[in-house]
């Protein structure tokens, strides 16, 4: 049967207490299997139908009356506490253990604290005593975009049966490290009416902090507060694995739990490996045998056309899986599916979760010689762009029916999914998976003291450095930029540029305090993606340098018409270039062109002009 919002019939969500008494709000002659429009949350009736779903992972559930209940356990598995109540919870739960610390990674802009509950056997309370117990560590952050806040309330479920339930035995091995609300202040811009393409919880927060930043947009350019301090916190806590738990949007189709990570063409190849290797059998078998559907990232290259294939994503040090691969940290994404109830898509996080912590407690060896392989190996080529090409591999893929019909609102083509599971079969796969801008790896970068916002934002992402103690002439490397294009608007408050650019040999003098960043370093891939300007993610590219690209001195046409005539007579060579360069009828026409041609070549001209102050050692 195909239904669509108008024409279903309209069903209460079901869910399933730790007894598994159902509550039934249906009529009998309903096959709960069939897609059927639910009326939990506001926005349901606007919503693809959903389908019926109940798996072995209901049995985590605690009922509403226990004591030990989560706040979303006790409120009939749709809604999700705020910040205080979270908390209030979590402190009752660490008074009942020593296995759990909480810590402070500082405070937003607002003035919450941003916690992170330490979880270990031996219940360390400082990243040097957690260091001392020689387990693997992963860190697990729940809520970078707020409204998405799955990750929350499965990691107190855990927790809570970890302490005291039969869950005690995953510390045997591994540590976990838990941000159950990184973006808090956003987490507190909560209504019912956010995040309209998404089931659940009743109340959701913002996608974006107090001062309208997206975080997960920020590694990079770490310019909230927020994102700093997350920062400084893998530099001290150094965690093996980083999960980052989101929803994801889009269009829809079977799977509920789906997560990646980088590419096995990125800068941690042997981490990919693990990661492929390793990690994802074993999550995924865990997530199916208790009745969930994993799957990879999905992006659709066309939202009304499944048939147009797959994207699959290479990301840049903005987002958490890329800036994970630039700094050799596993890094792994998780998108539950926004279409799938909220009880759905928790119950598939701790599942997720417990796997992990098992598998890393089983494969930290092969983790860690990963890990270490990948910040040691220095390649000497270094790709900062990508090229897209269709993958070998294609995709049978588990997606939903729809058809397209003609919208009396818009006048558009829409999509109207039914809820009925259907495959896609063999379905292409694009994605960046060719070089395009290489570099060279430099031996270090060197960066003028005057410029202490770039070295400041280099010191939060743990790069190594040290300064010069007097005065340096050096023969060095140096870019000269042209043709730059800003954007005609403001992006995550910043305005970017993108340009062209071409290494000259200079010598250089390198004032006291100029910084000198070695690119064989853990971090020095990273360096390097921050600091080359034509990468996607550079400082550059990210407005940290505009200033270069303003010019402050010139010259009147009084004065460079008898200059012009001065440097003529006193170079031939220069009349034989000018001669050439009117050869071109624009130019010729152009007097301000002509000008400008003769000051650009006269020693007036500003000679550090679309010159970037940042400077290369072969």
């Amino acid at each position: 049967m195909r239904l669509t919002p108008l024409s279903a019939t309209i069903l209460l969500t079901l869910s399933f207490s730790s007894t598994n008494t159902l509550a039934d709000n249906t009529s009998d002659s309903v096959d709960a299997a069939t897609p059927q429009i639910a009326s939990t949350y506001i926005n349901d009736q606007i919503l693809p139908p959903a389908i019926e779903w109940h798996g072995k992972s209901e049995a985590l559930l605690l009922s509403a009356d226990d004591p030990w209940a989560t706040p979303f356990e006790q409120n009939g598995l749709k809604t999700s506490p705020n910040y205080d109540d979270t908390f209030i919870w979590l402190d009752k739960l660490i008074a009942q253990t020593d296995k759990l610390k909480k810590v402070s990674l500082d405070k937003s802009p607002q003035g919450r604290d941003i916690w992170m509950i330490v979880a270990s056997q031996e219940g360390a309370d400082t990243s040097a005593t957690l260091a001392g117990n020689n387990k693997p560590s992963v860190l697990v952050q729940a809520g970078i975009h707020s409204g998405e806040i799955d990750g929350k309330d499965a990691g107190m479920m855990l927790l809570r049966d970890i302490v005291l339930g039969d869950k005690g035995q995953l510390l045997d091995n591994a540590n976990l490290l838990f941000v159950p609300i990184f973006s808090v202040d956003g987490h507190e811009r909560s209504t019912q009416y956010n995040r309209v393409n998404q089931r659940g919880p009743v109340n959701m927060g913002w996608r974006t902090t107090s001062k309208n930043l997206n975080l997960n947009r920020d590694y990079a350019k770490a310019d909230a507060l927020e994102m700093q301090h997350m920062l400084r916190a893998i530099n001290e806590w150094q965690p093996d694995l980083y999960i980052d738990v989101h929803v994801t949007d889009g269009i829809d189709y079977q799977y509920d739990v789906t997560f990646g990570y980088n590419l096995p063409q990125g800068l941690s190849p042997a981490s990919y490996a693990w990661l492929e290797n390793s990690y994802r059998p074993a999550i995924e078998s865990a997530l199916t045998s208790q009745g969930h559907i994993p799957g990879p990232l999905v992006f659709a290259i066309d939202n009304t056309d499944i048939t147009q294939g797959m994207s699959l994503w290479n990301p840049s040090p903005r987002y958490s899986n890329g800036y994970g691969d630039a700094r050799h940290l596993p890094t792994i994404l998780i998108e539950n599916h926004s279409l799938k109830p909220y009880k759905q898509r928790v119950l598939g996080t701790y599942v997720m979760l417990e796997a992990t912590l098992k598998t890393l407690g089983k494969q930290a060896t092969k983790l860690k010689s990963a890990i270490k392989q990948d910040k040691f190996r220095y390649s000497p080529r270094v790709t900062l762009t990508w090229k897209e090409v269709q993958q070998k591999q294609s995709w049978d893929f588990k997606g939903i029916e729809y058809h397209m019909e003609k919208s009396p609102i818009s006048g558009n083509e829409i999509v109207r999914w039914t809820g009925v599971p259907k495959l896609y079969p063999n379905l292409p796969v694009m994605g960046d998976t060719v070089p395009d801008i290489r570099v060279t790896r430099p031996s270090a970068y060197y960066i003028p003291p005057q410029w202490s916002e770039v070295i400041e934002r280099l010191q939060i992402h743990g790069i190594r450095m040290t300064r010069l103690e007097q005065s340096t002439e050096m023969k060095l490397n140096q870019y000269t930029l042209r043709d730059p294009q800003f954007k005609s608007t403001d992006y995550e408050g910043r305005q970017r540029v993108t340009i062209q650019a071409s290494l000259k040999s200079v010598t250089a003098n390198l004032p006291v305090g100029t910084v000198r960043i070695e690119t064989h370093q853990p971090l020095g891939d990273l360096a390097i993606l921050l600091l080359e300007p034509q990468s996607p993610d550079s400082l550059l590219e990210w407005g940290f340098f505009n200033p270069i690209f303003t010019r402050t001195e010139y010259i009147e046409n009084y004065a460079v018409e008898p200059l012009a005539a001065q440097m003529l007579k006193a170079d031939p060579e220069l009349q034989i270039a000018f001669d050439k360069a009117l050869q071109d009828s624009n130019f010729a026409a152009d007097p301000k062109a002509r000008l400008r041609w003769f000051y650009e070549r006269s020693p007036y001209y500003d000679d550090q002009y679309l010159q970037y102050p940042v400077l290369r050692q072969k």
